[in-house]
């Protein structure tokens, strides 16, 4: 429950402040005559999408096993990260080209800007990169990827704002190629972001390993648990925020496979006990005179 009430608070906290933040925006890069503020708003309104996503696709990861899934829907998460990508990726090159079309083929266009969208630029970097913080706060709480793509959203703002603050700031010193400039500059930074959150979505979703320094401390925690003599395998990989793992461990041989099977269930729930993202341990019990492979 308390969950789904911080998922609720940081969704209308992403959507009304992004849709407030992108108005402001909006009209101060029209009234200015700042075409980097209005790139700079038309991603802030972009975050507004960004943030349902990023809700729908937590709440539907958080649901239960069904016959048609018995190994949950953590996988839904990632698949929202990975359109949280993909939708900033778009905003990005949607950016780019409008600083490209004023450089080649509107120069003739470009004004100097007035001291609102420096206003605005400001104001936008202080509400984004608070944004940033508080929703990264939370995702890291909820161990929720989408949530922290949604963060790195908000930085990519922050971050837009900052180049469009620099550009009209240069603009509005005798260089009004700059404003055009700063959107490029916007566009690159944002697309960045999104190979990045769409690069550990997609690994999260192709059974990628946990990598060696977790391995190598499961395997140790393992090997120290009552009646493991070795551990002769193991595997993990990536499913959505929750870790498999795949268990190999050779037992005494002489004793019963009712103690065998003793020693499998304590390291299955040790397991699970110290290290909260890992959803299920499937072992295999060897025994300890089997030549390890």
């Amino acid at each position: 429950m308390e969950e789904n009430k911080i998922v609720s608070r940081l969704s209308r906290v992403g959507i009304f402040g992004n849709i407030l933040l992108a108005a402001f925006k909006l009209i101060a890069g029209l009234l200015g005559k700042s075409g980097a503020m209005v790139s700079d708003a038309v991603h802030s309104l972009s975050d507004v999408f960004a943030t349902l996503i990023a809700w729908i696709g937590v709440r539907l990861s958080r649901q239960e096993e069904d016959v048609e899934h018995p190994y949950g829907h953590e996988r839904l998460e990632c698949a929202a990260s990975l359109v949280l990508g993909l939708i900033l990726a778009a905003t990005g090159l949607g950016i780019g080209w409008g600083g490209v079309r004023k450089l080649f083929w509107e120069r003739g266009s470009i004004e100097v800007p007035t001291m609102l969208p420096l206003i605005a630029a400001l104001v936008s970097i202080a509400v984004k990169e608070g944004m940033y913080h508080y929703t990264m706060h939370y995702a890291k709480k909820l161990d929720s990827a989408a949530f922290r793509a949604d963060a790195w959203h908000h930085r990519s703002d922050a971050i837009s704002s900052v180049g469009s603050f620099i550009g009209i700031g240069m603009a509005k010193l005798g260089f009004p190629i700059m404003d055009p400039i700063a959107s490029l500059i916007i566009c690159a930074l944002i697309l960045k972001v999104a190979y990045d959150i769409s690069h550990d979505a997609l690994s999260k979703m192709l059974d990628t390993s946990c990598g060696n320094d977790l391995e190598q401390e499961l395997r140790a925690f393992i090997a120290a648990q009552s009646g493991v003599e070795r551990v002769d395998l193991l595997r993990t990989r990536q499913f959505g925020s929750k870790i498999y793992v795949d268990l190999e461990i050779a037992v005494d041989e002489e004793i019963s496979l009712l103690d065998a099977h003793g020693i499998a269930e304590r390291v299955h729930s040790a397991v699970e006990r110290a290290f909260p993202r890992v959803k299920h341990v499937m072992i295999h019990v060897n025994p300890l005179e089997e030549r390890q492979t």
